[in-house]
């Protein structure tokens, strides 16, 4: 057996304990299609749902992203508020993040993957590598759930006059009601209210 790593195709392993490293192999399926699946959907409302659908789990994971990077750093004399909130709406986001990604697969098509593809589909503005004022980081989130409740909205709407009952209710029931939700949260943190009345 070859233990060269720089070996082009893995040596068949006689013992059965030694797993086949350095595998390669052909797609087997690309992505931006659809497989035939007896879900009782035509192949071109599923494939319009699965491209909505990675579209808003692109953006939903930068803003996944970015909800971890402001739990980091977050600041200031409500530090310990925010840094929780951050951290419960990202794990809700993360949750997201996988509904979408099965109801791609569940319409037979091909879930995004790879952050680096998230990366040239999301619409998402990049933030700055460094840390942000803390209303800046707030505002940053608003932004990004508006991005995500437009492209949401359209899709349901879309979706629903293509037949797609599922698609739709996962957009309206779990993506849309999450990010009014969060969004209403972190709209009510920017108030410019004060603590004590003096």
């Amino acid at each position: 057996m070859s233990t060269d790593p720089r070996s082009t195709a893995p040596a068949r392993n006689t013992d059965g304990s030694q797993p086949w490293l350095h595998q390669q192999g052909r797609i087997i399926q690309e992505f931006g299609t659809v497989k035939q699946f007896p879900v009782a959907l035509s192949m071109e409302a599923r494939l319009y749902s699965c491209q909505r659908i990675n579209k808003i789990l692109a953006d939903t994971r930068i803003l996944h992203d970015l909800y971890k990077k402001h739990h980091w750093l977050m600041r200031g004399a409500t530090f310990y508020q925010l840094h929780l909130l951050m951290d419960k709406h990202a794990g809700e986001q993360l949750a997201l993040i996988d509904t979408l990604a099965e109801r791609v697969q569940t319409l037979g098509g091909v879930a995004l993957g790879d952050p680096r593809h998230v990366a040239e589909i999301t619409t998402v503005p990049r933030p700055p590598d460094g840390v942000e004022e803390v209303p800046v980081m707030l505002s940053r989130l608003l932004e990004a759930h508006e991005l995500i409740l437009i492209e949401c909205h359209d899709a349901a709407a879309r979706t629903q006059e293509m037949g797609d009952d599922g698609t739709n209710d996962v957009l309206v029931s779990d993506a849309i009601r999450t990010n009014e939700l969060q969004a209403w949260f972190l709209a009510e943190h920017l108030v410019d209210t004060p603590l004590v009345r003096v």
